[in-house]
């Protein structure tokens, strides 16, 4: 009882003197809206984690529609179980430009997103290309308040700590301007390396990473792929999906 009235506190002391949060939950759109498939798999993380790890998609770029982004939350969950032989999609949560929060394998389910990290932490993506420009405010305020529902339910732990993708492997996830604002955010740290965690072993979606997050990495053999997921949209998302560096 005392715990639960001292998480109210917190929450409410942080949405009063942190400006970046505010104390009202993100529209949540679930994996029946969005058309999920089922995933062929399932491992329930050990709540509260205490890692976030940002990404950002790459591709697909950014969505501004929720239209355009459950397109998006589609193709990623294709391409996730088909080409890289995962069981679902592989982040916990999707961000939109639309401001909305896609559920991707939830707050308990085990990602595919951060090698090692995975077991220990809830993965979330901000659709779209951040390496030149930002993501917008509104869709950064999103992400944050996500954080800040997942640490009042308890999926979350108070102290955790806030990561980029490109710091637990090599990848250029979550792009540049992304990974210098993140370093402003709440929680984040340097060096994750350096904390004092037990050595997990890479499981079978650790080993083959998503070339699609790191524009140095060849997308030569993804090339089919891109163009049948812009094939399929014949409306102004069309030029979204196939952005290349």
């Amino acid at each position: 009882m005392c715990y639960n009235i001292c998480v109210l506190i917190w929450v409410i002391l942080t949405c009063h003197v942190a400006n970046s949060f505010v104390c009202t939950d993100p529209e949540i759109v679930t994996r029946d809206e969005w058309g999920a498939k089922p995933p062929t798999d399932v491992e329930n993380l050990t709540l509260p984690v205490p890692y976030v790890v940002i990404h950002h998609s790459y591709i697909p770029a950014a969505c501004s529609t929720k239209e355009e982004c459950i397109n998006d939350m589609q193709w990623m969950q294709k391409y996730h179980q088909q080409n890289n032989s995962w069981c679902d999609i592989g982040y916990n949560f999707a961000v939109g430009g639309d401001n909305r929060i896609y559920v991707g394998r939830g707050w308990t389910a085990v990602g595919a997103h951060a090698p090692r990290y995975n077991s220990r932490s809830i993965g979330i993506v901000l659709i779209g290309d951040w390496t030149d420009i930002l993501p917008p405010e509104s869709q950064m305020l999103a992400a944050k308040q996500l954080i800040n529902m997942g640490i009042r339910d308890g999926y979350i732990s108070e102290n955790y700590k806030l990561i980029g993708h490109r710091q637990v492997r090599e990848t250029a996830c979550p792009g540049e301007a992304l990974y210098k604002e993140i370093q402003m955010w709440p929680h984040w740290i340097p060096n994750p390396d350096e904390e004092v965690i037990p050595v997990v072993p890479l499981d079978k979606e650790d080993l083959k990473p998503d070339p699609r997050e790191d524009p140095d990495a060849s997308l030569a053999s993804e090339d089919n792929e891109i163009k049948r997921h812009s094939s399929t949209d014949k409306d102004e998302s069309t030029s979204r999906s196939i952005k290349h560096t």
